[in-house]
């Protein structure tokens, strides 16, 4: 529909797969399941439960009936309940121990840890990808001397391979905490109305054994190992802000990697990909603007921005329950997602199809090279038998010349032809230039290429090599 907002997130940017995972199809077939998960639970450990009401409602765990739904949701004013009415609709005979004992944060809280985790595994599958090709991209690249920078100034020489070691490397540590976050995750379990499972007491006639295994049944049924051991009606939001912060962190490194693919495409070094019918600019038909970094850029940065919101909703709750967290969770944590989502198919596209342009980058290099090969030339000249104090101040004085060429004349670099005219160095311009072969002045940038990927990324590779091959389709 075009006369009703929409957000871009779910009409252009992220994934199928993302925005079913958040969908509300996802969520009310999750909330049967954990109703399901619940029911055996509570038959196993004795309460009065028949096999066959379980079996009728395991025959409609899928087929939900949403109309019947959103009719008893106009009448009770309460989601929860109208699905608790609408399954009862589809399992009669069952209708009776459907939520029995639970709140609605039973099914609302477990269902957002499992979308989350969920979530969690998809961005997984994607930064295990992004890690591969570009890996690989840094490899073959490894050896390519280029003009590295600090401060946006130009530096000590480095590789193109290691420059994509460094994106790679804030990669590696996104999925090391992303692995961690994974690992924390928990269910809430069957906690009652404060957390203090009063309700399950009167069920279980007190049995404390039969409480806690109640919690662990219902996690391992849904694929979860545990339950948090103490909580309020919710589970702590915390929870939210832990898994919003490993997503701001992936959109960091993104950030990070694509406003430096911008710098370099402005520099002609290295561009993103660009299609053969692409319009770069309405009214400037040369151009090939970064159209996909930039949009890295504008989505990683909402992103960083939106894990503010679980912050600040983990420290306003009050005691063992407020509401004011729902309204935001249900914009801010899906939103995340799509988003890191739609980064990280952008950022693998990227990857995927970067054009490198040798000739410019040693074009930058070697305009820039001969300033950081003076301290090569003079350590040469000096076992010519020149003084190293005298050659230094010349060289200082002939540098400040060359650049002064450079900047206000707008000529090409000569300082080697300064210094070859200059008798004190004892040295030919041939002589000269054979201390400037770029490679001689990236130190150990290869091997350190090789020893990280080696060491760090290899392992992360093979231990997902069955999510590898993820196919990204970039819609606008």
């Amino acid at each position: 529909m075009k006369d009703i907002y929409e957000s871009p997130l779910n009409s252009r940017y992220s994934s199928k797969e993302m925005k079913y995972i958040f969908s509300p199809d996802f969520k009310f077939k999750t909330w049967r399941k954990l109703w399901i998960a619940l029911a055996e639970s509570e038959m196993e450990l004795g309460l009065n439960i028949t096999q066959e009401q379980i079996d009728e409602l395991k025959a409609h765990a899928e087929d939900i009936n949403y109309e019947v739904a959103e009719a008893y949701e106009k009448e009770f004013r309460h989601d929860v309940m109208s699905h608790v009415h609408a399954y009862g609709e589809l399992c009669p005979n069952a209708k009776g121990i459907i939520h029995l004992g639970a709140t609605s944060c039973f099914v609302g809280d477990n269902t957002d840890v499992i979308t989350m985790t969920e979530g969690l595994k998809l961005v997984r599958k994607k930064l295990v990808n992004l890690i591969d090709i570009l890996s690989k991209f840094a490899l073959r690249y490894k050896d390519m001397p280029c003009l590295a920078y600090t401060h946006y100034q130009p530096a000590q020489p480095t590789t193109v391979g290691k420059r994509a070691s460094l994106w790679l490397s804030d990669l590696v540590m996104d999925m090391n905490s992303l692995e961690f976050q994974i690992s924390q995750m928990r269910l809430l379990g069957s906690k009652g109305t404060t957390g203090t499972q009063a309700s399950f007491v009167e069920l279980f006639e007190g049995d404390s054994e039969k409480i806690k295994a109640l919690d662990k049944k219902v996690a391992q049924k849904v694929g979860f190992e545990s339950c948090y051991m103490v909580s309020g009606q919710t589970y702590s939001r915390k929870l939210d802000y832990n898994v919003l912060s490993v997503l701001s962190q992936i959109a960091q490194s993104a950030y990070k990697f694509s406003g430096d693919l911008r710098m370099l495409q402005h520099e002609k070094e290295i561009e993103e990909p660009f299609e053969k019918k692409q319009i770069g600019s309405s009214a400037m038909a040369y151009k090939r603007n970064p159209m996909r970094s930039e949009r890295i850029s504008s989505l990683a940065r909402y992103v960083i921005a939106d894990s503010i919101n679980p912050a600040i909703t983990a420290s306003t709750q009050w005691f063992e329950r407020t509401l004011d967290d729902s309204a935001n969770k249900r914009i801010s944590i899906p939103e995340a997602f799509l988003a890191i989502d739609a980064v990280l198919e952008l950022y693998i596209n990227v990857v995927s199809g970067l054009v490198v342009y040798p000739k410019m980058i040693e074009k930058h290099l070697l305009a820039e090279l001969p300033f950081m090969a003076t301290e090569n030339i003079m350590m040469a000249a000096v076992k010519k038998g020149g003084d190293r104090q005298e050659l230094h101040e010349r060289i200082r004085v002939h540098s400040m010349d060359a650049g002064r060429v450079v900047k206000v004349e707008g000529k090409p670099n000569d300082l080697i032809d300064r210094i070859a005219a200059d008798e004190a160095f004892g040295m030919t311009k041939e002589e000269i230039m054979a201390t400037m072969k770029p490679e001689n002045f990236v130190g150990r940038a290869p091997e350190q290429v090789v020893e990280f990927i080696e060491a760090e990324v290899k392992p992360i590779v093979e231990k997902y090599k069955s999510l590898l091959g993820v196919e990204v389709e970039i819609n606008v």
